[in-house]
């Protein structure tokens, strides 16, 4: 049950971290606010559950279009205009998104822990000897389903076209007519919007506040080292790993040693194979 648990669970992380792996590949950005992107969506869920009553399943497609579309003008201000200036200028700036984020989620939400309660969150699944939660499962079939929409529109698409020139070569992309800075920031949407639709299904599966975005970060670094920069399938495949390795250690361990157990697995794979294990399939 505890493996089985894990499966489902790393595949809901798969998704929070996808956002993270796709503007990794195209804007050779490390998204520092990743973690508070994903926050938004858990927040945004919450809100629309208390205000409208509508269940956060059903609002998953409005929390997208907010986050995406909150992405779209902090590129535009504060991404596009530093992208001369290197990777590591954007970063920083990222950094203090982060810092600012969550300082408005304290004065919004205070910093009480939160969580979005629905039945189907605390209900158990039971088959045969296996017993899991069941928003692990509605979490893990909602994720592979966009994981697979994503890996078509990047694969199958005119705009994943583009993409995977931009990701390629920024440059020689440009001369052939792609415009390199639309692509850059649908993408940045895109990430964002996948990131507040996992946080949604995270806020549903577990409690949040103002100062966890940076552990989901962390998790969504070392999913996107396991499955490869930029690999949509891979991030998948990462999550799944990761989730898995995670539960084992727990249940070894102590729950307490979850995090640990897949900070050393990133930080392993980081020194032995930093392109990750599935780094050929790059998109």
């Amino acid at each position: 049950s505890t493996i089985a648990a894990g499966l489902l669970l790393g595949g809901m992380l798969a998704l929070t971290a996808l956002g993270l792996s796709i503007v990794l590949g195209v804007m050779r950005l490390v998204n520092l606010a990743h973690g508070d992107f994903l926050l938004v969506g858990a927040y945004g869920g919450l809100y629309l559950l208390q205000t409208t009553g509508l269940d956060p399943l059903l609002g998953l497609p409005v929390v997208a279009i907010v986050v995406g579309g909150l992405a779209v003008p902090l590129y535009r201000l504060l991404l596009a205009p530093l992208a001369s200036r290197g990777a590591e200028a954007q970063m920083m700036t990222m950094f203090a998104v982060a810092i600012i984020m969550e300082n408005l989620f304290v004065l919004a939400f205070s910093a009480d822990t939160r969580s979005i309660a629905r039945d189907y969150a605390t209900v158990p699944l039971t088959i045969g000897p296996v017993t899991v939660p069941l928003i692990y499962l509605i979490g893990c079939a909602i994720s592979v389903a966009l994981i697979l929409a994503v890996h078509w529109l990047v694969t199958a698409t005119a705009f994943g076209r583009d993409l995977r020139a931009s990701a390629a070569d920024a440059g020689a992309a440009a001369t052939l007519g792609v415009d390199v800075g639309r692509v850059q920031m649908l993408t940045f949407a895109l990430g964002a919007a996948c990131a507040g639709v996992g946080g949604t299904l995270i806020g549903a599966a577990f409690q949040f506040a103002p100062s966890s975005g940076g552990a989901y970060l962390l998790n969504s670094l070392a999913i996107v080292v396991l499955g490869g920069l930029g690999n949509v399938l891979g991030t998948l495949l990462g999550g799944v790993a990761l989730g898995a390795l995670q539960s084992v250690g727990g249940l070894t361990l102590g729950d307490g040693y979850r995090d640990l157990v897949g900070m050393a697995l990133f930080l392993l794979v980081l020194a032995f194979r930093p392109d990750g294990f599935m780094a050929r399939g790059r998109t």
